[in-house]
């Protein structure tokens, strides 16, 4: 049964409780790991329940269990075949056209983190058919910023001529990247991050020891600290905290080793920590309490004061921009040995 986070529940209230007034298209956005996924699944639950309850689906009408066995004729999930593949999903051959399956061709193509316009187009002859239980007819669509440019035009096409009961539902963490005339055509809906007692409270239903400390590794986002517990490290990456104790202590740093180290694995979830350090290296700075790594306050304030407030947030300007190559197919250790010496020159 989908049902809404305990933070979203009045979220859900708010949005269902005159079913008949939405838009054609809502845009659920917010902070990555808050849930934005399971609220629009849980929307689409709560919209096809032909038993709804006070908030959300009923879980046993023929709406509920043919959405469980992903069989009602009246939904669509549509996401990026890699994502469907971490999902623990193949995709089915009608949600995507031979060219984008790879049919016919013996070379096994790596999955796609894009939305591609064959699966904006397979919806077409879908929406413009009777709905099966003469109710509402649902697309749930993430993460909206991986569609491409023609992704989107498609879409839009669809959002500028909405099909009738249809109710089309994108979530994003970014949704600055999606076409401003797309955005145009859809009703915003931020959902927040949650208290941090309520999300710790979840956490810690979830199994979760420290969960204070979870979340702060994840910017208070609870579904991204379930994932970090889960992963078998520890709040703070070991290397992270070495790193950082060798810079505070001014010992000598074996930037090769570390890079050497780093480059064995996707470079994605490493420059997420650098990311980290240098916001929690300005608030620091700045007088401010560290935000992720609490745990390291020891070694940030040895290591800044106002003075490098500047030099700081440079820094952090340009790890983001090196967050965008991350993907790229240069050798990742020189890749990791540069970022990494440029945060320690910085910081010497």
């Amino acid at each position: 049964m989908l049902e809404f986070l305990p933070w979203q529940v009045e979220n859900a209230k708010r949005l269902l409780a005159d079913p008949e007034r939405l838009p054609h298209a809502l845009l659920i956005h917010g902070s990555g790991g808050t849930g934005k996924r399971e609220f629009a699944l849980a929307v689409a639950a709560a919209l096809l329940c032909e038993d709804r309850q006070e908030v959300g689906a009923c879980g046993k009408c023929q709406g509920c269990v043919w959405l469980a066995a992903g069989t009602h004729p009246d939904f669509k999930q549509v996401r990026p075949e890699a994502v469907a593949a971490r999902e623990g999903i193949a995709l089915a051959d009608d949600d995507l056209s031979e060219s984008a399956t790879g049919s016919g061709s013996t070379t096994k193509k790596k999955p796609s983190e894009e939305l591609k316009i064959e699966q904006i187009r397979s919806l077409e002859s879908w929406y413009h058919q009777a709905t099966h239980r003469g109710g509402w007819r649902v697309v749930v669509l993430y993460p909206a910023e991986t569609l491409s440019v023609v992704s989107a035009n498609a879409l839009l096409k669809a959002l500028e001529e909405p099909p009738a009961n249809t109710l089309f539902l994108l979530a994003s963490d970014a949704p600055e990247r999606l076409l401003p005339t797309l955005v145009s055509r859809c009703r915003k809906f931020a959902l927040s991050l949650p208290a941090p007692t309520q999300a710790a409270k979840w956490l810690q239903a979830q199994g979760v020891d420290q969960p204070q400390a979870w979340l702060a590794a994840a910017g208070g986002a609870p579904l991204a600290a379930l994932a970090l517990a889960q992963s078998g490290q520890s709040p703070c990456p070991n290397w992270a905290g070495a790193f950082m104790a060798d810079l505070a202590q001014d010992k000598l740093v074996d930037l090769p080793g570390l890079a050497d180290n780093l480059a064995k694995g996707p470079a994605g979830p490493w420059l997420h920590v650098l990311q980290r350090l240098s916001v929690d290296l300005g608030f620091v700075a700045a007088g401010l309490s560290a935000r992720y790594f609490p745990g390291l306050v020891g070694h940030y304030s040895a290591l800044v004061n106002r003075d490098r407030l500047s030099s700081l947030s440079g820094l952090t300007s340009w790890i983001n921009q090196q967050a965008r190559l991350a993907t790229h197919p240069l050798s990742a250790k020189l890749f990791a040995q540069h970022c990494l010496q440029r945060f320690y020159d910085t910081l010497k």
